[in-house]
């Protein structure tokens, strides 16, 4: 099943790939830099019945040095069907592209970040055929942040281990520094940092922790975070202020005198349907009061007539 931290965890590496910094450390090569990556279909597919796609495939082309890909897979649980298509996926790619092939396994969990480390072997008895060996983001190789001035210099990689640390013992420290550390960062680009780390916490007991440092503008319509939920009030609590406005103003070109009372009332109220209401009312009664009685509002000379 697709979560919430399979998606950023996809959408963390195919924008930011300088997070893989932990894979290329392991590989003795230098940092990676964004300009040497592009991004490959995922599908993976042959035989159309049986649909395979990898969550990520980046090609890294250096300007010196060898070119390979990344296969990146984001794992909540162990699964030995997985680990089979892992296998596919690098044989696959590897003889579409004829270039050698990585294939990286972000886990947030220990135990499954030590079952995906493997190695996946097609064996026949003694006789090995195939072996399948990912390299694993996990609690075990991705950096715990304690620093910083680490935040500010590595955000993209940062976000990652806030997230693969969620149940660490030391995670809200954790939270703390990286939150820190974005908080130093440009308005846009803070918000951006902080609600991805959000969504990919998922439906940990870190979240709330998180939560609670957050209070900024929404980059993931519907993901129902903090941050979106901070600015949809916000929306909303507009709406009724233009709303409240137009009623008052209704009233005012009609000549209705309004009691403070009255004031109060439409410039306190947030409910929408009920302004509508009100600002319906405000266009025929007879009064300020009549407004905000339940009930259709009828002009005086009407009521009068038989």
């Amino acid at each position: 099943m697709v979560t919430s931290t399979h998606e950023v965890s996809h959408r963390l590496l195919q924008e930011h790939p300088e997070a893989l910094a932990p894979v290329f450390e392991a590989l003795r090569l230098p940092p990676p830099v964004k300009q040497d990556f592009g991004e490959l279909s995922p599908d993976t597919t042959e035989i159309r019945p049986l649909e395979r796609r990898v969550d990520t495939v980046l090609k890294f082309e250096p300007d010196m040095g060898e070119s390979f890909l990344l296969a990146v897979e984001s794992q909540t649980k162990k699964d030995p069907d997985k680990a089979r298509s892992w296998s596919y996926y690098v044989a696959y790619l590897s003889a579409k592209f004829d270039m050698p092939v990585l294939l990286v396994i972000v886990c947030r969990d220990r135990a499954t970040a030590a079952w995906a480390m493997g190695p996946f072997e097609c064996a026949v008895g003694p006789w090995s055929t195939r072996t399948t060996r990912p390299f694993v983001l996990g609690p075990q190789t991705v950096p715990k942040v304690t620093d910083t001035s680490m935040v500010t210099r590595q955000p993209a990689l940062s976000a990652l281990s806030a997230i693969v640390h969620s149940g660490d013992r030391r995670a809200d420290a954790i939270l703390d520094t990286v939150a820190h550390g974005f908080a130093s960062l440009a308005p846009h680009t803070m918000s951006y940092w902080f609600e991805l780390v959000e969504i990919g916490l998922e439906n940990t007991p870190t979240k709330q922790k998180w939560r609670d440092l957050m209070s900024f503008a929404s980059h993931f319509p519907g993901s129902g975070t903090l941050i979106e939920e901070t600015y949809l009030e916000g929306r909303a609590e507009g709406k009724a202020e233009g709303k409240a406005e137009d009623i008052l103003r209704a009233l005012q070109v009609r000549g209705l005198t309004v009691p403070d009372s009255v004031h109060e009332r439409i410039t306190t109220c947030t409910d929408l349907d009920t302004l509508t209401a009100w600002f319906d009312r405000s266009l025929t009664a007879t009064t300020a009061e009549d407004v905000l009685k339940e009930g259709p509002t009828v002009p005086t000379d009407a009521s009068e007539q038989p």
